[in-house]
């Protein structure tokens, strides 16, 4: 066979193979654009006039309403704990016990000087003319030289200080609350800070919000405190004081109470949330607003179209916009129009859209 002629044949059995695939690619890429032209579903919703529902957000961190740094007033080893680290007390009762021997003892002691002293006031007495025992008749102004030339007086304030010293020896709870921070054990010596006594069925939070944001806060506005480790969670409070002087970083402190549900821990961070309703506004869900030549778009659906608008955010909260139209743009935005909220991402002015009557 000539030389030549075998790649001509091989050339002609390969050029319809060669020609289906060919084909066949370009029906691909023809599905391929009519995928991406189906890809273009959106959700819609009509613009309205509403309430919007303005919200000031910051970080703050609870403490209990009463709290108390308990110790003992006198020296001692302990000799026992009745409560520990989370236990509920009520006003009143024992936390915790110093061995009470030498306090007895120190009592005993001012009983019996009492006693002497009393019979040397009754001395003194007799020695003026007065029945034994008879403390009635005298002057006031006898009878109170007498206590104290016959030291009745000190005795009887020695006595009501060893009472009050024994009495120390129990630390006792000042109201009802929660034991936390038990520094010390038993046998050992008191010293210092002995527990920390919480009231936390009512809490204290505070927060700052910037200067710009003070004028829109007031006491008794309600708050939602919502701790980090369960945002969806919130315990309605309200705010109790604005403080008046701006600190060196421009902000305001801000003092709340809550009431505590059983979740709010003293010393936890929370989130605070201040809300307020704003009348007449145009809201849209924040997916509904996009980045375009660095201005805030959205795309109003018209005709199967959807047409780029430029818009300004006045107002934000978590979930939502409240918007206007850029007019220095030429934009314009009324209620009744239909804005897409969402498969907005990858539009463009103009891009062909259908809604996704699926979501």
């Amino acid at each position: 066979m000539d030389r030549y002629l075998l790649p001509a044949l091989l050339c002609a059995a390969l050029l319809p193979g060669c020609g289906g695939p060919k084909s066949e690619k370009t029906d691909d890429g023809d599905d391929r654009i009519r995928h991406r032209i189906e890809y273009n579903a959106v959700e819609v919703d009509t613009l309205r006039l509403r309430s919007f529902t303005r919200e000031l957000i910051s970080n703050g961190r609870l403490l209990a309403a009463r709290r108390s740094t308990l110790s003992f007033p006198v020296a001692g080893t302990i000799a026992e704990i009745r409560a520990k680290n989370g236990s509920g007390v009520r006003a009143g009762e024992p936390i915790a016990r110093l061995d009470t021997g030498e306090y007895a003892l120190q009592l005993r002691k001012a009983q019996l000087s009492l006693e002497k002293a009393r019979m040397e006031f009754y001395d003194v007495l007799v020695g003026q003319g007065y029945a034994l025992g008879d403390t009635l008749s005298p002057p006031a102004e006898v009878v109170r030289l007498a206590r104290i030339r016959s030291g009745y007086a000190d005795a009887e304030a020695s006595v009501a200080g060893a009472r009050r010293s024994l009495e120390q020896c129990t630390l006792r709870a000042p109201f009802s609350g929660k034991v936390a921070d038990v520094a010390q054990q038993v046998y050992e010596k008191s010293a210092g800070e002995f527990c920390t006594l919480l009231d936390d069925t009512r809490l204290n939070v505070r927060f700052t919000v910037l200067e710009s944001e003070v004028g829109l806060l007031r006491p008794g506005q309600e708050i939602a405190v919502s701790p980090f480790a369960d945002l969806h969670r919130e315990v309605r409070g309200r705010i109790v004081a604005v403080n008046p002087s701006i600190d060196a970083h421009g902000q305001v402190q801000i003092d709340a109470e809550v009431s505590n549900d059983g979740s709010l821990v003293d010393g936890m961070n929370v989130r605070v949330a201040v809300r307020q309703q704003v009348a007449d506004r145009l809201v849209v869900p924040k997916s509904a607003v996009v980045i375009r030549d660095n201005e805030e778009v959205l795309f109003r659906f018209r005709d199967g179209k959807a047409l780029w608008t430029y818009v300004h955010t006045s107002l934000a909260n978590s979930r939502e916009y409240a918007v206007e139209a850029n007019t220095e743009r030429g934009a314009d935005l009324s209620p009744g129009d239909i804005v897409i909220v969402s498969g907005n991402l990858n539009l463009a002015d103009g891009s062909e859209v259908t809604i996704d009557a699926t979501r």
